[in-house]
């Protein structure tokens, strides 16, 4: 089967799981929290990771498997784990290689959640983060890197600003440093963009977006490049080279090699201690919604660009970001990267500022005012008084977001119904 697993639509199908004789065709949920086994000395094994199999699901389990497996496959990456939120992914993706003392470059532009995870949260535990413009100039970039940077940090788009990271001047800017690139891929997808090959290390997603798609299951994902080579830079990465005394003293990097190092260590350690898991009903929600990705993927592209050109021509419109549109910032950046199609995500502003955005807001019938974005159904946020309330006028223009900024999440609805409740909302 594995041969005729090339086209991401083909991926999206059959990659992860393939059923033996009298198995069941689609992916089982092992709604397990525990496994029998027939003596001490084999479940001991899976303790001291001499062996491979499963004993308890908030570290492993065969339906979650299947699934990480498959979005492995569809990022191109050697192995993959879910975790219980986009949150938990970018959490364990940048705890795993960075403790107190040390430091992180991000870009400024990111998700408010994930900057508050950042700024706020894993400041108290000691690691130090250098936010930079993902526009800066290579010499500012290279300043940002300090002796005890860990890791470079960024969004494929970034969420609500949709600023085009540029994956690849990035990636060389984390290697000269010998340090990874953390890419959380989530409003292109794979389907879009696969950074790996543009030479990120470490790809995360919120799976809740476009991968679940139908609003219905919160997750996350970590997938491992298997490229990036930890024991050339082991001074930099001890908790990957040098004993982990809870498991024997195993070092991860020379037991499991570059494939396999990263998401072993975040598995049976940082899932092990914070057990932020994945439930296996939710992964097989979450397998529902791979299926038909390229096909709702596509469709969203499709929608969002008659919409961002039909907002960029209206009376009522003062400006219109998408970088699918011709003329954007971005657009040339985006071709580069994403040929076939950004995303489903289009930032604009209504003429007379905050009041009239939200008033514009509350006038939509077939748009919901919603903290959800990317997945079927069509959805606006004003991010200034919600996902980034938290910030400050300072860190709200470092994001790229503006008081009169609305995101606007296209469904998959029919196009000329969407723009028809635009119409009547902007009018009013």
């Amino acid at each position: 089967m594995k041969d005729f697993q090339n086209g991401i639509e083909t991926k999206c199908i059959h990659s992860g799981y393939e059923p033996k004789n009298g198995e069941p065709r689609m992916i089982p949920i092992v709604q397990s929290t525990t496994f029998k086994y027939d003596t001490s000395e084999a479940m001991g094994k899976l303790f001291d990771l001499e062996d491979s199999g499963y004993f308890y699901s908030r570290l492993q389990n065969p339906t979650n498997d299947y699934v990480a497996a498959k979005i492995a496959a569809l990022e191109g990456g050697t192995a993959a784990m879910l975790t219980s939120s986009g949150q938990a992914a970018n959490f364990f993706a940048v705890f795993n290689i960075a403790s107190a003392g040390d430091h992180v470059v991000v870009s400024s532009t990111i998700y408010g959640g994930t900057f508050n995870l950042f700024n706020v949260t894993m400041r108290k535990m000691g690691i130090d983060f250098t936010f930079v413009d993902p526009e800066c100039s290579e010499e500012e970039l290279n300043a940002a890197f300090k002796p005890n940077t860990k890791a470079v940090f960024g969004e494929t788009i970034a969420n609500p600003a949709l600023i085009v990271f540029d994956i690849e001047r990035f990636a060389k800017a984390a290697h000269s440093h010998g340090v990874p690139l953390i890419v959380d891929n989530t409003f292109a997808t794979p389907v879009n963009c696969r950074p790996f090959e543009w030479g990120a290390d470490i790809v995360t997603h919120s799976t809740t977006k476009y991968m679940d798609g139908h609003d219905a299951t919160i997750g996350g994902a970590i997938v491992d490049s298997g490229k990036f080579d930890w024991l050339a830079n082991a001074q930099k990465f001890p908790g990957l080279c040098t004993p982990d005394e809870s498991y024997h003293g195993v070092v991860y990097a020379k037991k499991f090699g570059k494939e396999g190092a990263f998401i072993t260590k975040a598995t049976v350690q940082l899932m092990r201690d914070f057990g932020s898991v994945q439930s296996p009903m939710n992964a097989y929600f979450l397998n529902l919604g791979l299926e038909s990705l390229p096909l709702r993927v596509a469709r969203h592209c499709e929608n969002a660009l008659k919409i961002a050109e039909f907002l960029q021509s209206h009376k009522n419109v003062s400006w219109v970001n998408y970088p699918g549109l011709k003329g954007n910032k971005y657009y040339e950046l985006a071709k580069k990267y994403m040929p076939n199609g950004t995303c489903g995500v289009i930032s604009f502003g209504v003429k007379g500022g905050r009041q009239v955005a939200e008033k514009f807001m509350s006038n939509l019938k077939l748009a919901m005012i919603a903290t959800h974005v990317a997945d079927s159904r069509t959805c606006v946020l004003h991010p200034a008084s919600s996902t980034h309330r938290q910030m400050s006028d300072e860190e709200l223009k470092a994001a790229g977001v503006l008081p009169d900024m609305v995101r606007l999440s296209v469904g998959v609805e029919n196009v000329n119904d969407i723009i028809a409740d635009l119409t009547q909302a902007l009018e009013v």
